[in-house]
């Protein structure tokens, strides 16, 4: 399971059954990822709206309430079940959940859109990389450094702490990957996620409460974070879910690596980010790279 890319909660079900993998259905999960692509990368620059009058901060705890909502109705977690050994991942996935989303916002803030998910998907990316000893990983993965050094490199307006706070939801996105893992095993279904979720939201209860309270949100901008959260949380993950039992996994992977294209385009089209020629080159590289590596996983 994936949260928030720009960390929208997604879940893998069981396995479609091979009938539903092909025609119709198969171009239905397509429909479905795209439009799920779409709402998460429309949702962020949305957001993005609202930042003047109450902050990526109060965007975030809005955004955070309603994810705790859509997962809590759909995993109905049994909090008073729960083990030592099954509460240490779910606190763990909470702390990485909200630091993921806030540092993402911040640097969508300062950096925009389109180059602050390219650089969180590196995340995932080094995941898939350290758990690999295929030549090919290899390629792509120094094809992405190079794509990197090229988003990054400094001009009079390169805002490196914008740049790192991408880079630290990237850590967050791969630190997420690992605790889910852990989470899934301890748990059923998605009531490790849902947890994780209520948790994340109750942190976020006095943060979000202090911001607007002294940043009084107008309605434009009330309505932005909570479209922010409707469109980046509960329509990805009921999307995602409904693709998964169309696609297979495996393609559902490389389809996401589109988003960061996504995230450029719709942060032209809604905020009016311009990126240059070099940009967008090194954003295709990185698109290419995690597509190569998941690929080459699935063969493998």
């Amino acid at each position: 399971m994936q949260i928030d890319s720009c960390a929208s909660p997604a879940v893998v079900p069981a396995p479609a059954a091979h009938g539903g993998t092909r025609g119709g259905g198969r171009w239905g999960g397509v429909a479905l990822m795209l439009g799920s692509g779409l709402s998460n990368q429309t949702g962020a620059a949305i957001a993005a709206l609202a930042f003047p009058v109450i902050g990526p901060v109060g965007v975030v705890a809005v955004r955070q309430w309603v994810a705790a909502a859509v997962l809590g109705a759909v995993g109905r977690p049994r909090l008073r079940r729960f083990t030592a050994a099954q509460w240490w991942p779910v606190l763990g996935l909470a702390l990485v959940f909200a630091a993921m989303n806030l540092s993402l916002y911040v640097a969508i803030e300062r950096i925009g859109l389109g180059l602050a998910v390219t650089l969180e998907f590196l995340g995932p990316l080094t995941v898939a990389l350290c758990g690999s000893r295929r030549r090919t990983d290899l390629v792509a993965g120094v094809a992405a450094a190079g794509a990197v050094v090229v988003l990054t490199r400094p001009t009079p307006s390169t805002d490196y702490f914008g740049i790192c706070l991408a880079a630290l939801a990237a850590v967050c996105w791969g630190c997420y990957i690992l605790l889910n893992r852990t989470v899934g095993a301890r748990l059923p279904g998605l009531e490790g996620a849902a947890a994780a979720a209520a948790v994340s939201a109750a942190l976020y209860l006095p943060i979000g409460a202090w911001v607007l309270w002294h940043h009084r949100p107008t309605l434009a901008a009330l309505g932005c974070a909570l479209a922010a959260g409707v469109l980046s949380s509960a329509v990805p993950f009921l999307a995602d879910l409904l693709a998964l039992r169309r696609v297979p996994a495996h393609f559902f992977g490389v389809f996401m690596s589109a988003n960061p294209v996504f995230a450029a385009l719709v942060g032209l089209v809604v905020l009016g980010q311009h990126h240059d020629h070099l940009d967008w080159v090194a954003i295709a590289v990185i698109v290419a790279a995690n597509t190569a590596v998941v690929s080459t996983a699935r063969r493998a």
